[in-house]
């Protein structure tokens, strides 16, 4: 397997540490990022660096992404200097954004016109579980595919599963996102009721965080909440994004879904006061806020 060139395009608060596991495993690596400068510890590691995604599907046999927006996406893999450009017959595609379930199936019947093969695989697990690659990883596509890609998706995450065709990944990864939103409105609620009660943060999740409220975001979150610690392991921008996309396929299924609809408000409220680049624990401030001016009047 460490024979086979890979490609990595997407550099970022995950990106950069999912592409250093796979170095840190003996494995060849061509990279891409928009900003250069992002991408300069995994080089000084041994990666080669490509000034295109074009340029680094020439030089790979399997190609991944992850970037930020199904935008972005669509640029890197269909642009004029994007992925499908350069790849040939046989080579393999795993965007690991995500994204939407509709661009990913295109994604998928493109790469096929060219013989080439294509995964859609989110992740869960934040900047914590990139880190420590013990990421879940939920694929969409073909199984033959996915097996010959499963050794790498072990160097990247704890919790690998093939959910179903093209474009399951990302349903699965709306899910996840869906059962986030709804519990992180839960966390700021309850640390906000323990702040005003007079109680201390971290002791209060020494506790719950043990008991039927245990929680990832509790536990992981909710400990930077009490620390005044906001920073990014997970951008507010691109959690709208991806509460966007579970709200557009909700219509699509007819499904109501209120919850969700609530909880993306609350969060294009903190890209409206200028958070959006916070971690999603961010959803903190706003409340705070609101609850400041509710007290002033």
């Amino acid at each position: 397997m460490t024979n086979q060139r890979i490609g990595w395009i997407g550099t970022g608060v995950m990106g950069a540490s999912m592409c250093g596991h796979l170095l840190d495993a003996g494995h060849r690596l061509t990279v891409f990022n928009r900003t250069h400068d992002k991408a300069l510890a995994l080089l000084e590691k041994g990666a080669a660096w490509a000034d295109t995604p074009k340029a680094v599907a020439q030089n790979s046999d399997i190609v991944f992404t992850m970037v930020g927006f199904p935008d972005d996406v669509r640029e890197v893999i269909f642009g004029d200097e994007g992925v499908l450009a350069g790849t040939k017959t046989g080579d393999t595609v795993v965007d690991m954004t995500t994204s939407s379930p509709d661009l990913t199936r295109t994604i998928h019947r493109e790469c096929a016109t060219k013989g080439v093969k294509a995964l859609d695989a989110p992740v869960s697990g934040g900047d914590v579980g990139a880190r420590e690659a013990t990421l879940a990883i939920m694929v969409g596509g073909d199984q033959p595919v996915f097996d010959a890609a499963k050794p790498l998706f072990e160097i990247l995450g704890k919790t690998i599963a093939l959910m179903g065709g093209a474009g399951s990944g990302q349903h699965t990864k709306m899910t996840n996102q869906i059962l986030i939103a709804g519990t992180m409105i839960g966390v700021v609620e309850s640390l906000l009721y323990a702040q005003r009660a007079g109680m201390n943060a971290h002791q209060v999740i020494d506790v719950i965080g043990k008991g039927a409220a245990s929680s990832w975001s509790i536990n992981t979150l909710g400990r930077r909440i009490a620390d005044g610690d906001f920073n990014p392991g997970f951008y507010i921008k691109h959690f709208v994004k991806d509460m966007g996309i579970a709200l557009e396929e909700a219509r699509r299924m007819r499904l109501s879904l209120p919850g969700l609809a609530l909880v993306h408000q609350f969060y294009v409220a903190a890209m409206a006061m200028g958070w959006e680049n916070l971690g999603t624990q961010g959803l903190y401030q706003v409340l705070a806020a609101m609850n400041r001016q509710a007290a002033d009047r």
